[in-house]
């Protein structure tokens, strides 16, 4: 068994996780291991059926074409024990005179599937549990099999997290306990990072260094974008049965204004500029294993909720490690929203090819000048860093004018003007 051929631009792989024992029988197509390459975790079936042989050992990282394991197809299958006590069964059914001896004894004898229930954690959720330090132990897995997912360490988590406040919650006359740690303690410790995150590290350096990266900053004030929100929330959500957020209203802003300024959604390639007349928005999700920025594509041709909708869907497989590699590429403009971690002020690093990345940041009550009176609105900082290679500087003071401008009035979006 080799490495198969995941995508066009991946060369390697870790393997991660064996998830059958080394000497054990396996069958075609059963999961036999996991490898993590730079966008997602994959599972990697028997070619056929017979005794597996490990070649490769957790935590290699393995070319695409390289030897995995060895499965000797000439080796039957082992008899379980539910099948080795089958015929005794059956003839003592016969021997105590029962009514239908033929009947039993086939029913005895038949062969029973062996129950295969993976109880070990997904490398993501083991992870998590770790960090936690958590037992996979006595955790029911919902995923293929009966396997731990990240989803269900996720809440098992959350679980422990609430048992411990509530216990530990002090009474009126109890003080409630100080946090201890060892004096003087100078523990290191040593892990090896996941092929996710040195591919971020790779791609970061290489933003910084391959680009003449350069941010402009601007404010919005969203007292408009709130009071639509607030006056056509509960219809919108009866009707598509989703929140309308900010990040379907600035994704749409951002697109509207990309279409009008085709330098912001090019690329460069060598000596020419790829110029593309679609909006395909990457929306930064963060998850466990690192930051991901699938795309929402054609957000040009998209309505709200539509947006609201794929963001849900993506974040939800990003969480639980369940995003294609196909729902990971492309892409011609990122968005990144710091302001739910409440970042303040950000300079964001490209996603390269792209040559543009819209930061947003924390809502925060602040006193302006309107009309001459200071007034307090729910202001945010906007931050677009950009590849001055590709677009000018008046380009994208421009650009990040229009978006504010669009934000300011959300009802020019929806009337298309």
């Amino acid at each position: 068994m080799k490495v198969p051929t995941i995508g066009e631009s991946i060369t390697e792989v870790t393997l991660s996780e064996w998830l059958v024992a080394d000497g054990a029988y396996v069958n075609l197509d059963d999961p036999v291991c996991e490898f993590e390459s730079d966008k997602a975790t994959l599972e990697f079936p028997a070619e056929a059926s017979g005794i597996l042989k490990h070649v490769a050992a957790e935590g290699d990282d393995l070319e695409i074409g390289a030897i995995v394991a060895k499965i000797d197809t000439s080796a039957s299958k082992p008899k379980s024990s539910s099948e080795a006590a089958a015929t005794p069964a059956a003839s003592q059914t016969v021997q105590s005179g029962d009514a239908s001896p033929s009947k039993k004894a086939d029913e005895s004898s038949a062969p029973v599937a062996p129950t295969k229930e993976i109880k070990h954690p997904s490398p993501a959720a083991a992870k998590l549990l770790r960090e936690n330090e958590m037992s996979a132990s006595g955790l029911k897995g919902t995923g293929k099999d009966g396997r731990i997912t990240k989803e269900d360490a996720r809440i098992a988590v959350e679980n422990k997290q609430v048992d411990s406040q509530s216990k530990s919650a002090p009474s009126e006359n109890q003080q409630p306990p100080v946090a201890t740690t060892i004096a003087f303690s100078r523990n290191e410790r040593r892990e090896k990072m996941s092929r996710m995150r040195r591919t971020i590290a790779k791609r970061l350096v290489s933003a910084k260094n391959n680009t003449a990266m350069l941010t402009t900053f601007n404010e919005v004030d969203l007292t408009n974008v709130m009071a639509l929100r607030k006056a056509h929330q509960e219809e919108f959500v009866k009707r598509y049965g989703v929140k309308l957020g900010y990040m379907s209203l600035f994704a749409k802003a951002c697109s509207n204004v990309l279409l009008e300024m085709p330098a912001v959604n090019a690329f460069i390639d060598g000596d020419h500029f790829i110029f593309h007349d679609y909006t395909d928005i990457s929306i930064a999700i963060s998850t466990p294993s690192g930051l991901v920025v699938p795309p929402i594509k054609n957000v040009e041709s998209l309505g709200f909720h539509d947006i609201e909708l794929k963001i849900k869907e993506l974040a939800e497989k990003a969480r639980t490690g369940k995003l294609s590699l196909e729902e990971m590429q492309g892409g011609t403009f990122t968005i990144t929203n710091g302001g739910i971690f409440g970042s303040m002020m950000s300079t964001p690093i490209l996603n390269e090819p792209q040559s543009a990345i819209l930061g947003m940041h924390n809502i925060i009550q602040r006193p302006v000048a309107i009309n001459g009176q200071v007034e307090i609105r729910p202001m945010m900082y906007l931050a677009l860093s950009y590849d001055h290679r590709v677009i000018d500087g008046s380009t994208s003071v421009t650009f990040l004018v229009k978006v504010k401008q669009a934000l300011e009035d959300p009802v020019r979006m929806l009337i298309g003007v």
